[in-house]
């Protein structure tokens, strides 16, 4: 009782404006679709709006305590969750093939993010926030990161904020881009999946280049390429929390409080298991029970992580200062632009070597 007593209040204003947020996001007026933006960011936009207007709203006594935990903790529950989302096998199938430019589109981001860090000496929290979020699944990534390197919500705020930004760019060029720059609807479903990084934005470019293509096998392609990247999360967050406790056993040797329980990503084992139950599932699982599971199940797995985010983000934007977001954002921005055209020219040039570039589905 004391826990619902204490976090109920913060909890339940981050639910509300994520439900605002969502219907928001499934907009859809004349040929103008709002997935495009999705919920995630316009509940970061409202918190922040809403903080702008009330600042002292989420540090009341009643809400503070609700709203820290759900930018903490359901925001790991949102990750978890994802991973029921993720079918192994299906995504060694199809997403095998786009593994080369994968992994070097992450990679070079993951570097571009290191140089331009030490180049503009930034805050490396959101460096990392930038690079990974770039290059892996925008929000997912993350929402995934952030607990892993303990950011805080206004690191976390500015990433999402440059993601979105050229995550919307990419969804309304991408398209006509990769149509006059000759690529085949298979190097541009490969293209779509590696170098927009939010599923909602990959979807809008894969949709709308399906018309430009006649061709209506893209879009799946995309997401499933685009899946294939989400599993990087792993491996990432792994390492970060590898390179964390080296930092953190240096720092509190002498002390004896370095302690491998407290800074390993415990829930990213949990969205591993996640993950392998879709897998088994979809393996073992026959007739109504698999149609249940791949399909009613999955769906609203998917619906509820996004939600989850939605949530977290609320109560990120509710902590963060719009002002001092903006007055700080012109090295974040150069950063983010820079990792969003190398993950462009790197997937396009990869695609040209392995030979998918000119290829149709």
């Amino acid at each position: 009782m004391s826990f619902i007593k204490k976090n109920i209040g913060g909890i339940a204003v981050a639910l509300v404006i994520a439900a605002v947020a969502t219907i928001l996001g499934g907009l859809k007026i004349g040929n103008v679709s709002f997935e495009v933006v999705g919920a995630p960011v316009f509940a970061i936009l409202m918190g922040m709006i809403i903080s702008l207007i009330s600042p002292k709203l989420a540090k009341s006594d009643n809400l503070k305590d609700g709203i820290k935990f759900t930018s903490k903790k359901i925001l790991q529950w949102a990750v978890v969750i994802l991973g029921f989302s993720l079918n192994l096998g299906t995504i060694a199938k199809v997403g095998s093939q786009s593994l080369p430019v994968i992994i070097c589109t992450i990679s070079i981001s993951l570097i571009t993010a290191f140089i331009m860090q030490k180049a503009l000496k930034m805050n490396s929290n959101v460096a990392t926030l930038i690079g990974v979020g770039s290059s892996i699944c925008g929000g997912s990534a993350v929402a995934a990161t952030a607990p892993v390197i303990e950011a805080d919500d206004e690191q976390i705020a500015q990433s999402i904020s440059v993601i979105f930004l050229f995550n919307v760019l990419a969804a309304l060029i991408f398209p006509t881009l990769g149509h006059a720059l000759g690529m085949g609807s298979e190097g541009f479903a490969v293209f779509a999946g590696t170098a927009v990084n939010d599923t909602s934005s990959v979807t809008a470019a894969a949709s709308t280049a399906e018309g430009i293509y006649n061709c209506n096998a893209i879009l799946s392609t995309a997401v499933t390429v685009k899946l294939t990247r989400t599993l990087a999360i792993i491996p990432i967050t792994i390492a970060l929390s590898l390179i964390k406790m080296h930092q953190a056993k240096k720092e509190g040797g002498a002390k004896n409080n370095f302690s491998i329980k407290k800074i390993f990503p415990w829930f990213i084992l949990f969205f591993v298991g996640a993950s392998l139950i879709t897998t088994l599932a979809g393996a073992f699982l026959q007739g109504q029970a698999a149609e249940f599971y791949t399909g009613t199940f999955v769906h609203y797995m998917k619906w509820l992580a996004k939600f989850f985010i939605a949530m977290a983000m609320a109560a990120i934007g509710l902590n963060t200062n719009i002002k001092d977001l903006i007055k700080k954002g012109g090295k974040p921005i150069l950063l983010g632009f820079t990792c969003w055209v190398m993950i462009t020219l790197v997937s396009i040039l990869v695609q040209m070597l392995t030979g998918i570039y000119y290829t149709n589905l």
